[in-house]
């Protein structure tokens, strides 16, 4: 029996043992995690650095794009300005044709369209691309249904331009 003892303490001691090691084995993989997140940590810096780059470039782009859309909206602003400025003198030169055919009353109607138009076409060329952005978005939210009224008469006229555009090709 003192041999079963002997045997049964040694068991126990033998038990703790590997007990032990499985913790100090637990310690080492910790160490080796903490030296791998040490290693990782210049690789995030690197990415940290690429993102920012990236948001800088993406800032870049999109001050670019911003900058030509507005190129563009002075441009055909210009270009909407000058047609409605010869739309007026049009108007203006057929007032004389109009007094001879129907008589000096239609004449006068006819000038005083010539005159609105030509303010008009003053206002919108003296008007900055922010400002003009900035009444129609006070007229959109005035009055919504006449906007969106508005954007389904100009669509409706695009898309009839555009079929009759491609009509003409056919034929």
């Amino acid at each position: 029996m003192a041999e079963a003892k002997k045997t049964t303490a040694k068991k126990t001691t033998a038990a703790k043992k590997p007990a032990a090691r499985k913790a100090a084995a637990k310690k080492d993989s910790s160490e080796k995690r903490t030296a791998t997140a040490r290693k990782a940590a210049p690789l995030k810096a690197g990415a940290t650095r690429a993102a920012a780059e990236t948001g800088a470039v993406a800032g870049d782009l999109k001050e670019r794009a911003l900058t030509k859309a507005k190129s563009a909206a002075n441009q055909g602003k210009e270009r909407t300005g000058d047609a409605i400025d010869n739309l007026s003198k049009m108007i203006e030169d057929s007032a004389k044709t109009i007094d001879d055919n129907v008589g000096e009353k239609y004449g006068d109607y006819a000038r005083s369209a010539a005159d609105a138009v030509s303010s008009f076409a003053d206002k919108l060329n003296k008007k900055e691309i922010d400002e003009m952005v900035e009444d129609a978005r006070g007229f959109v939210r005035k009055s919504p249904a006449v906007a969106i009224g508005a954007a389904a008469v100009v669509g409706f006229l695009v898309s009839r331009l555009i079929k009759s555009g491609m009509d003409d090709r056919d034929a």
